[in-house]
C-alpha cells in the first residue's frame, strides 16, 4: 500500500491522508470493525457529514489499499463492516520506512547529515537508539565493533 502524496506542510496522519481520511482511519484503527454508520457517529457534531460522504470517503480508502470490509447476514439484517488491513503502528512503521528509504536513496549524504542535525534537538533516548541501531549494523557488517 503505497501513499501517493506526502504533504510535508502537514502533521502526523494528514502527511499521507486527506483530514477526513486521517479521522476516519483514527476511528477504524480504535474500532478495528466498524460500520459505516458507527463511523458517522463517531465523527459527531463536530464534522457532521451525510452517510454518503461517509461511505464515499470508506470506498476511496478501500480502493486505495487501506481498508477492507466484509458483509455479515442477509437481507435487511445484513451488516457490513470495514477494517484496517493494517494496524496504525504497522502503517506509520510502513510509511516512514519508505521515507526515509526513499530520501537516502536520492540524497544520500544530505539525509544523513540533516537526520544528525535533528538529532541535537531530539530526545536523548533518541540518540542511544540510534547509536545501538549503528553498532547492531557494524556487527552484522564485520562481525565485530
Amino acid at each position: 500500500m503505497n501513499i501517493q502524496h506526502l504533504r510535508m506542510n502537514e502533521e502526523g496522519l494528514n502527511r499521507f491522508f486527506g483530514p477526513l481520511e486521517a479521522k476516519i482511519m483514527n476511528i477504524i484503527w480504535s474500532s478495528s470493525r466498524v460500520t459505516i454508520r458507527e463511523v458517522q457517529a463517531a465523527l459527531g457534531e463536530q464534522h457532521p457529514l451525510s452517510f454518503n460522504s461517509v461511505m464515499t470517503v470508506m470506498n476511496r480508502l478501500i480502493e486505495k489499499g487501506h481498508l477492507t470490509k466484509v458483509s455479515e447476514g442477509r437481507g435487511r439484517g445484513k451488516t457490513t463492516l470495514f477494517m484496517p488491513v493494517q494496524t496504525r503502528d504497522q502503517f506509520i512503521h510502513a510509511q516512514t520506512k519508505r521515507v526515509a528509504e526513499g530520501l537516502i536513496s536520492e540524497f544520500g549524504d544530505l539525509v544523513v547529515n540533516h537526520m544528525v542535525e535533528a538529532m541535537e534537538d531530539a530526545d536523548p533516548s533518541l540518540l542511544e537508539r540510534l547509536e545501538f541501531k549503528l553498532n547492531e549494523m557494524k556487527v552484522r557488517r564485520t562481525g565485530c565493533l
